[in-house]
């Protein structure tokens, strides 16, 4: 999933080449982090295959016990435009809820399909950092912060 995300040109942290078993390492630790309840992983699945992916992160400082970063919200690029993105981030704000989170923050490639999937869902727009990032080819992009408050 990650990888085919990053083949596909998105800025999820990573720079080409990325290879299946970088990934297999970012994925290890993040289970570490879901064994320690400090982060949770949803999985979006079509017909056994995996196509989806959305990650809520606790932040571990005391005076943050309310909120919650959203992450790597990862759609395989085969599997776009029928809604599963869509869907992850409902049952990230019903996750975040349940674990008493009323405030999440993320942040997006400023332009991209996803910015235009958060403005939709309600999220609020903070505003956009020039060259926050790159893309996996090396390239500086934009980035868009949003909050939504539960």
């Amino acid at each position: 999933m990650l990888v085919d995300c990053v083949e596909g040109g998105a800025s999820v942290g990573y720079l080409s080449p990325f290879s299946h078993d970088e990934a297999r390492h970012v994925y290890e630790v993040y289970a570490e982090e879901v064994e320690q309840s400090r982060r949770i992983l949803l999985a979006a699945f079509s017909e056994s295959a995996l196509v989806g992916t959305a990650q809520i992160v606790f932040p571990t400082h005391p005076n943050q016990p309310h909120r919650a970063d959203v992450a790597r919200v990862l759609v395989r690029r085969s599997a776009r435009r029928r809604g599963i993105a869509q869907r992850l981030m409902e049952e990230v704000e019903r996750q975040a809820l349940a674990e008493g989170r009323t405030l999440l923050v993320l942040d997006t490639v400023t332009g991209d399909d996803a910015e235009r999937l958060y403005d939709r869902l309600g999220w609020t727009k903070v505003g956009v950092i020039p060259g926050f990032a790159l893309y996996p080819d090396g390239r500086p992009c934009d980035t868009t912060v949003f909050y939504k408050a539960l």
